[in-house]
């Protein structure tokens, strides 16, 4: 189905001015007063120091109803005393803070306090069993732990021995066991001021854990410098502008919640909404209508499960705050996009990025006509190319030529190593390009559009298949909630499509559906790329972040290796 395009939703002269390069994004911030560089100076103090200390930073909405706003002067306080407390135990610049909490407001107060304080913070999901917990503080070299009491008993004290270079186990609230330190009691002693500590622009920030196929999870190492592109990208891309009220939904222990939910709209000086509770249809609206939320940064996933629950469930809402609707996690289907004009008279603009270039590298931009399904267009100060590679040796495609996605090196967020893992980082790059793994193509009006990771590639009787495209005429189908799609070997394709679908309340699975199915992918595609089969399950396999995990089906589906589960979705490992 073609669809038409959307024109940009920001108004003409109301353009935000767009860099000549990045070192005039660096200088849209501050830097600290003796030199140097540091993400919670951008984040909070220099808009304390400029006056704005009463302006709402952080709205908290808690599980049972709780709301607490924290201004910018109080969350840099709290941040300040934080800082104080991992002084007081000997914990110096460059060593890692991990954080294993639900979204608490002290959980923002340490991120910032460790950042002022030169600390490296390293996110964990809270829902991450005792396995994925202990592997990434053991490749991390963890010297400080965050967490709550329950989080502590059940996940980290069973082995805490083990790992002597663990120092300070610091217990959200006011009590902890023993070998522990309460933190309530201890930031309440410390002062609430607190001199940031002069890192560098090269200095290690940030640590994000990112898992692949196989072996252990990587490491992905950011700097102080990443500020740069985190402060001008949410700028540009979602339209952050001062005091905005402004949600990503992502969780901290990720990079979206930590880039995008954190750092971003802080240096922006937006205000943050918090939610403790995961996705609660009915409460999701509440809070775009009582929050007056503004800018909403939201995932496919929760894009399609308020798809799944119709139109009629957001009927009767004020959602007349909203002014710009951003997703990101996995792609976006053009049906979500347009889904989002028709309940909240505003599109979803998609973009894309990951882990490694620490913050958004490709975007639907305000200004921009948005073509459903694409990614958008490559930011300000970002160069992206289509290559295919042989070897060492890279060759950049025209447009509609389907290869690999690559960016020519530099930006500031772009990481600068895997943890421990030289010649995994060094695979990374090759020919002048950082090689993302990602397969797309870009179109005549320079717009990119994602076709698969590399490793999803079906290749089928000569054809190169990739899967979002599949899933996409899928989801277009009135009955389809989502799908995934995997190939499937064959001895006379080499593969054959095999889908897996999710279906909407009130849609009953049938052989007779199965066929619509089938028979309306074959109508918008072609036989040769259609499923040859669709399976119909309740849920598909998906990390915590939202991603669903193709390579997951497939190994099930072929008894293969499962890989590493730990970001599965309701794992218990």
């Amino acid at each position: 189905m073609a669809y038409a395009i959307i024109p940009g939703t920001r108004p003409a002269g109301d353009a935000a001015p767009l860099p000549t390069g990045w070192a005039a994004a660096r200088a849209r911030i501050e830097g600290l007063p003796g030199g140097g560089l540091n993400m919670a100076h951008e984040a909070l103090d220099r808009h304390v120091a400029a006056g704005h200390g009463a302006q709402a930073a952080l709205i908290w909405l808690g599980r049972a109803g709780e709301r607490q706003v924290l201004s910018y002067a109080g969350l840099a306080r709290r941040a300040a005393r934080f800082a104080h407390v991992l002084r007081a135990h000997g914990i110096g610049p460059g060593e890692r803070m991990f954080l294993l909490s639900h979204r608490v407001p002290d959980l923002y107060a340490a991120t910032l306090g460790a950042l002022k304080a030169g600390v490296v913070v390293c996110p964990l999901f809270a829902a991450f069993g005792p396995g994925p917990v202990r592997a990434r503080m053991e490749i991390g070299g963890a010297a400080v732990l965050v967490t709550t009491e329950a989080q502590y008993r059940r996940k980290v004290a069973g082995w805490r021995s083990d790992m002597p270079g663990l120092k300070l186990v610091l217990i959200l609230g006011d009590a902890a066991p023993e070998g522990c330190v309460a933190l309530g009691p201890a930031m309440a002693a410390s002062p609430d001021s607190f001199d940031t500590h002069p890192t560098a622009p090269e200095d290690m920030a940030l640590l994000h854990f990112t898992s692949g196929t196989t072996g252990l999870p990587k490491g992905v190492v950011h700097v102080h410098q990443a500020v740069v592109a985190h402060a001008e990208t949410g700028r540009l891309a979602l339209d952050l502008r001062p005091a905005d009220i402004y949600w990503c939904t992502a969780d901290p222990g990720w990079v979206t919640g930590m880039s995008y939910g954190i750092i971003s709209p802080l240096c922006n000086r937006a205000t943050i909404v918090v939610d403790e509770a995961e996705f609660d249809l009915d409460r999701w609206y509440g809070i775009l209508e009582r929050e007056r939320v503004q800018v909403w940064y939201t995932a496919p996933t929760a894009i399609r499960m308020m798809m799944r629950a119709g139109a009629e469930a957001a009927r009767g809402r004020d959602f007349g705050a909203l002014r710009f609707l951003a997703s990101v996690g996995e792609p976006l289907n053009a049906e979500c996009v347009i889904w989002g004009q028709q309940v909240f008279g505003l599109p979803f603009h998609d973009n894309w990025w990951q882990s490694e270039t620490g913050g958004i590298m490709i975007g639907n931009t305000p200004e921009m006509d948005i073509k459903p399904g694409a990614m958008g267009k490559p930011l300000p100060g970002i160069t992206v190319g289509i290559v295919t590679r042989d070897g060492d040796r890279v060759t950049e495609q025209p447009d509609g030529v389907i290869g690999e996605l690559a960016l020519r090196p530099g930006w500031p967020s772009m990481m600068r190593a895997y943890l421990g893992q030289p010649d995994r980082y060094a695979k990374c790059f090759a020919g002048g390009w950082y090689l993302t793994g990602d397969l797309a193509l870009r179109d005549s009006d320079g717009y990119f559009w994602f076709v698969g990771r590399a490793d999803d590639l079906i290749k089928s009787s000569g054809h190169l298949i990739g899967p979002f495209e599949v899933e996409s005429a899928l989801i277009e189908h009135p009955a389809v909630a989502e799908a995934a799609v995997i190939g499937i070997p064959d001895e006379t394709a080499g593969e054959v499509v095999k889908a897996f679908v999710t279906l909407k309340a009130g849609v009953e699975a049938s052989q007779a559906l199965e066929r619509e199915l089938r028979g309306h992918a074959r109508q918008r595609l072609g036989p040769s790329v259609a499923p040859r089969d669709i399976v119909f399950c309740d849920r598909l396999p998906r990390t915590r972040s939202g991603k669903i995990m193709r390579r997951l089906l497939r190994a099930r589906e072929l008894g293969l290796p499962e890989g590493d589960l730990s970001t599965l979705e309701g794992d218990a490992q």
